[in-house]
């Protein structure tokens, strides 16, 4: 602390130091211009008077904060403040002046005193700016850095400048900036020539033999960026962008690799949240799976409308402890109030599961504890049902036995006409749901089924992103496979949404527009990680995995007359047949689990759920 003390006097007296010098130079050069031009003026009276101002505007300057300014970051804002105050003291003198009628200097005098003093003392305060300036140009000539274009020449791009040569780490080489305004082509920003629009990026790209791309436009509209990374891709450009200027702190702002959603050439679902206030706000949610990737965020997205009682439970001790403690620092963080509690445990044992459902005793219950995995379920197939199907059966019928106002599972697109045992247990889990609605005198069960989700747990985007990190090969299934697309979030809003819509029984699907070619997608991370498709990196084919669909299906009949629509036009309710318990056949197979084989367990589920097709032939 002494220390700090010190070095901060040191720090204040140096630039007081400097400030008597440059005040008394500016003096001194007004004294000898007098002299050159044969003016009259009583030099005695002034260097009398000169030590007054000194300390005068010292104080003045103090007060001021002039030397509460970080040496290293002094910019454009802080030269301004130093004029204006260096203005008003000159002006405070000027009426001194006139008042007193001490006439030490001409009046006049002070419009060049006030301009010289301005320079003069500026310019220690900025001599460190200016030696790193010329310091980073001559390093940026001979660096080997990422020659780097950045789009948009206004105060984001500034930053960016701004943190390449702060941020050593970055190894970029800003070589020019492209804007639109064609008031600045041919003007400079940072030392950093603009040289032309951002349609032209191409030619700009091979002019500069550039290497990476960082775009610099806060809010870019979504149709232009979607255009901007398909011209950037074609030319095997790395592609990082500035977060969004509300996001970024000016002393630290962040670089960030292109999102993923960014080349799906989509926009994100927007979903209206009108009513899910009222339907979580001081209600009891208990959320299964609540440490998995989808529960997670619908615990995040929960607590923010003030539940009565957030409850997670989860079999994985290491999630639940995760989202507890994000929870926890969030709202404390925030000084909110936030009623949380963890329980761990799995959905397959119904004892522990009635428990929970005895001590909390919950309104709502969002059901997202599953297997998964397609591959790993094709060799356990047992624990698929165990988890997917039993599980369910647990969650759903203490959910009526405990008169839960809302059930909701969190299903997949896999559930239709599935190939694999995984999709075939989400469509089992949906018939349970559909069952326990026939007899349900106050729960109201409904399921929402979408596609892939980006950055999940063993989605194929984190996996990309490793592969190449890794130098590759990537590895697709097949050269034809798609699949849809949809954001954490927006799964999320979707599954609240439709909890909001459920009066009973129905399945919920979200229209989410085309489906994505998984190759055309990892031909694109590839490019924006600066890499040459095929030839710096190689995509390879390994053929379809066992239960693996060359494309996936959201509709089960896909005869839209025969789909209800919501209030909001992405979401469809797929009309559901009515379901007898004994199809089911619930207690033979939580009676004969244990000992059937893995193939035996496959071929009871394909007796139940007759669209399941095992290792069927992939079309």
């Amino acid at each position: 602390m002494k220390n700090s003390k010190f070095n901060r006097f040191l720090y204040i007296a140096k630039y007081m130091f400097f400030d008597i010098i440059m005040i008394s130079l500016t003096y001194l050069i007004a004294i000898f211009m007098f002299m050159v031009l044969e003016i009259p003026v009583n030099s005695t009276q002034i260097w009398v008077a000169l030590p007054s101002i000194i300390v005068f505007k010292l104080f003045v300057f103090y007060v001021a904060g002039l030397y509460r300014m970080l040496e290293n970051h002094i910019g454009f804002e802080d030269v301004i403040k130093i004029t204006l105050v260096t203005m008003a003291t000159n002006i405070a003198i000027v009426i001194f002046i006139a008042v007193t009628n001490t006439q030490f200097m001409y009046k006049s005098a002070y419009f060049f005193i006030t301009i010289a003093e301005v320079g003069l003392v500026t310019f220690p305060r900025i001599i460190n700016r200016i030696v790193q300036y010329i310091k980073t140009n001559v390093e940026w000539r001979q660096a080997l850095g990422r020659r780097t274009l950045i789009v948009g020449a206004g105060s984001a791009g500034e930053i960016v400048v701004k943190e390449i040569i702060r941020n050593k780490d970055l190894n970029n080489i800003p070589v020019a900036f492209l804007d639109d305004d064609v008031e600045k082509i041919g003007k400079r920003l940072m030392g950093v020539k603009i040289v032309g629009p951002i349609s032209a990026i191409r030619y700009y790209i091979d002019s500069f033999k550039a290497e990476e791309v960082i775009i610099a436009i806060n809010n870019y509209p979504k149709e232009q960026l979607s255009e901007l990374i398909n011209l950037v891709t074609e030319k095997n450009c790395r592609m990082k962008r500035l977060l969004s200027m509300s996001d970024v702190d000016n002393e630290k702002p962040t670089l960030i690799d292109v999102k993923i959603e960014d080349l799906l050439n989509r926009d994100e679902i927007k979903l209206d949240n009108t009513g899910i206030n009222e339907f979580i706000k001081d209600h009891i949610v208990l959320v299964t799976g609540g440490g998995g990737s989808i529960g997670s965020e619908l615990c995040r997205q929960i607590a923010a409308y003030e539940p009565k009682h957030l409850v997670i439970f989860d079999i994985y001790e290491n999630n639940a402890y995760d989202i507890q403690q994000e929870l926890l620092r969030k709202y404390h963080k925030e000084n909110k109030k936030l009623n949380l509690s963890v329980y761990i445990g799995s959905v397959y044992n119904r004892e522990r599961l009635k428990s929970i459902f005895e001590l909390v005793k919950p309104d709502i219950v969002f059901h997202a504890a599953a297997y998964k995995h397609v591959p790993l379920m094709e060799d356990s197939a047992v624990e698929a049902v165990r988890t997917n199907v039993i599980g369910t059966y647990n969650t759903a019928s203490l959910s009526n036995e405990f008169n839960v106002k809302k059930f909701v599972l969190v299903s997949s697109d896999k559930a239709v006409r599935s190939t694999n045992v995984m999709g075939a247990t989400k469509r089992y889990a949906e018939l349970i749901i559909q069952e326990q609605q026939s007899h349900s005198k106050v729960t109201k069960f409904s399921a929402v089924r979408f596609g892939n989700v980006l950055g999940s747990n063993g989605s194929v985007i984190p996996l990309f992103k490793k592969q190449i990190a890794d130098g590759g090969p990537v590895t697709v299934t097949h050269p034809d496979i798609t699949r849809y697309f949809m954001t954490i979030p927006e799964a999320v809003g979707l599954i609240l949404q439709c909890g909001v819509y459920a009066n009973g029984g129905e399945v919920f699907i979200l229209d989410m527009g085309a489906p994505v070619k998984i190759k055309d997608l990892a031909e694109k991370m590839i490019s924006l990680a600066g890499f040459k498709p095929y030839k710096d990196i190689d995509i390879e084919f390994t053929g379809l995995r066992p239960g693996e669909k060359l494309f996936e299906e959201l509709l089960v009949d896909h005869n839209h007359e025969d789909h209800c629509k919501t209030d909001n036009k992405k979401i469809f309710i797929e009309k559901q047949r009515e379901v007898q318990e004994k199809e089911l056949e619930l207690e033979k197979i939580t009676n004969t689990l244990e000992s059937l084989k893995n193939d035996e367990v496959k071929h009871f589920v394909a007796s139940i759920i007759t669209t399941y097709k095992r290792n069927g032939d992939v079309q």
